[in-house]
């Protein structure tokens, strides 16, 4: 009974492993460059984009913008509105498609070097070296007792994460308060509750996210790692070691394999894995391992590759040509990538800049003139999508005879809605009696292509 406690006990699942803090190694090579490049397009990007400024209709304003308060969104010359959520469903749907369809054709590659975490715990990882040294020393000093040495470096290490993690908080917030004035009103302490706020959730968020919850956000928070698997199969091409090449591993290589067992691989792994135990959903293809692993084979005069970016079917069969890219799960995925994209830049190409509501006076629904007339009233509100101020006509169809009484051109604000009351008429006996389908048509005087149209019904005895 002894005995088969203790074998159950040996047997239990650990649903993940307990490691303790990983402190990479760095190491060079072209995917590290590649892993930088990105974070320097990427932050360039998002730190200078807020500073952009763009000559508008109403003057110099931020081309960048998430203006709440407005319900607008500038985009350079562009300016969406909350009847565009159409829009940022696709872009949505869009990036969703485009991310399957590279997962399915290279595995993770977003996660290893586009993702905002990888990207963040890149900067942060570079801030730590600099103050506490290389992966050798930051594991010392993390083993070390508490000394006024180590309380130097850790506080040193921490206010740049905190500073650092500050000013990207401004910087995004930057984006919904305008960067310029944001600053100002910084320095003078007047943010208002809703600046404040994300000011502090954003810091405080980058801050555990990339500084104290790094490889763990990969590992056991973000659902990609979860799901990714099912968009593999075997030809999609992740780093993978190759056991047929590599096996058995001899340390310095008397016999065997080209596999030395020097454990570079591992001691380099942002996640802290060992590629050689196959794929695993930690990994993040960040591509790190083929650098360190490529330096070695070098040094010992052995062909690169050992470790690579490969494919299930590549492994089995090394001498096996290459799978094609275009298979059926990569033609799915790139059709609904190239139908959205189609479809977005149809949405956007149609996109008007005046939108109109009709609603009908359900106090009076039709009345006779003296001379024999049926008149109908309406009221209209006219929404002015454009970031200047418009004039529109407005005529109306669907019946012979049919005609607005009295005003006709209305002027809107930039960005404005005007309900304006209007009065159809037409004459008696020339029509079927009851509800008869007419057409409203709003057009912008100075410029023609800027019109809508909207159905209702207009009442007859």
């Amino acid at each position: 009974m002894g005995a088969s406690g203790s074998k159950a006990r040996e047997a239990r699942v650990e649903f993940y492993r307990q490691k303790g803090k990983i402190h990479a190694r760095a190491v060079q090579g072209p995917f590290n460059s590649l892993r930088w490049a990105l974070v320097w397009i990427t932050q360039g990007i998002f730190f200078g984009a807020c500073w952009l400024q763009w000559e508008g209709p109403e003057g110099l304003r931020q081309a960048v913008l998430f203006d709440i308060a407005h319900e607008k969104l500038y985009l350079f010359g562009l300016v969406l509105w909350p009847q565009d959520a159409l829009l940022l469903a696709l872009v949505l749907i869009l990036a969703a498609t485009g991310l399957f369809l590279v997962t399915a054709l290279g595995g993770r590659l977003f996660c290893g070097f586009a993702c905002p975490q990888t990207v963040y715990t890149a900067i942060f990882t570079w801030l730590e070296a600099r103050v506490e040294g290389d992966h050798l020393a930051r594991r010392k000093l993390d083993q070390s007792p508490a000394s006024a040495r180590k309380w130097r470096l850790k506080s040193l290490k921490h206010g740049l994460w905190l500073g650092f993690s500050l000013v990207t908080a401004i910087t995004f917030v930057g984006y919904f308060t305008p960067i310029r004035e944001l600053l100002p009103a910084l320095a003078q302490f007047q943010v208002g509750p809703w600046e404040a706020f994300w000011l502090l959730f954003y810091a405080a968020f980058t801050y555990v996210q990339a500084g104290l919850a790094r490889e763990a956000v990969c590992q056991h928070m973000c659902p990609y790692s979860r799901f990714q698997g099912v968009m593999f199969d075997p030809a999609t091409r992740n780093v993978a070691y190759d056991r047929q090449r590599g096996e058995p591993r001899q340390a310095g290589r008397q016999a065997g394999g080209d596999c030395v067992d020097c454990g570079i691989c591992v001691q380099v792994c942002p996640v802290g894995i060992d590629i050689r135990d196959g794929l695993q959903y930690q990994c993040i293809n960040c591509g790190l391992c083929i650098d360190a692993c490529n330096q070695v084979m070098d040094k010992l005069g052995l062909p690169p590759g050992l470790i690579r970016f490969a494919s299930e079917q590549e492994l089995a069969v090394p001498a096996a040509p290459r799978p094609a890219p275009l298979r059926p799960r990569v033609a799915v995925y790139g059709s609904l990538f190239l139908v959205f994209v189609l479809l977005g830049a149809w949405t956007l190409a149609e996109r008007s800049l005046v939108l109109v509501d009709v609603l009908r006076d359900r106090h009076v629904l039709m009345r006779e003139t003296a001379d024999g007339r049926i008149e109908n009233a309406y009221t209209l509100k006219l929404m002015n999508l454009d970031d200047t101020p418009r004039t529109y006509r407005i005529s109306v169809a669907g019946l012979p005879g049919l005609e607005l009484v009295g005003e006709r051109d209305f002027e809107v604000a930039a960005g404005g809605i005007r309900p304006v009351s209007v009065t159809v008429a037409t004459a008696a006996g020339q029509h079927p009696s009851g509800a008869q389908p007419i057409l409203f048509q709003v057009a912008a005087l100075n410029a023609p292509a800027t019109r809508a149209e909207e159905k209702s019904r207009f009442m007859l005895p």
